[in-house]
């Protein structure tokens, strides 16, 4: 699915709420005011909400239904989607590891707030990339670590 869309450069304010929203949903940016999701009910549903945001902005909105034209270019748009998610995996699991030293006080709210974000950017991972799993793992390991000095 696609969401073509335009807002007037003045005031910014709702353009960047736009874009905070795409990139909480996990949308591919194709060109300036092209983002692209996976087509599915869930998607379809938020890029309406949106769309109707950027109408309420004064600016013009059009939601697509689209393929790509090559499995190639599927697989490329799959692969960017993947990197940007496992970017932020990567951030986690720093995290995780970083908080194996905290008092245990301080590691169970770490522990807390990582799995909140974990459940955040599994929401916007459609292609999952193999640093799912290992910020799922390295999270598990902070947990286990916290249980055997309780």
């Amino acid at each position: 699915m696609l969401l073509a869309y335009r807002l007037p450069r003045e005031p910014s304010t709702p353009r960047s709420a736009v874009w905070r929203k795409l990139r909480r949903l996990g949308a591919a940016q194709l060109l300036d005011g092209l983002a692209a999701l996976p087509s599915d009910a869930r998607n379809r549903e938020q890029l309406e909400w949106l769309a109707d945001e950027v109408l309420e902005a004064g600016g013009e909105a059009t939601i697509w239904v689209g393929q790509l034209a090559s499995a190639a270019q599927e697989r490329e748009l799959a692969t960017r989607m993947a990197g940007a998610v496992a970017a932020e995996y990567r951030a986690l699991i720093a995290e995780a590891a970083s908080a194996r030293e905290q008092p245990p006080g301080q590691r169970r709210r770490t522990i807390g707030r990582l799995r909140r974000e974990l459940r955040r950017i599994r929401a916007r991972d459609y292609f999952p990339p193999s640093e799912r799993e290992q910020a799922q793992q390295a999270l598990d390991e902070l947990v286990t670590r916290l249980e055997a000095v309780a």
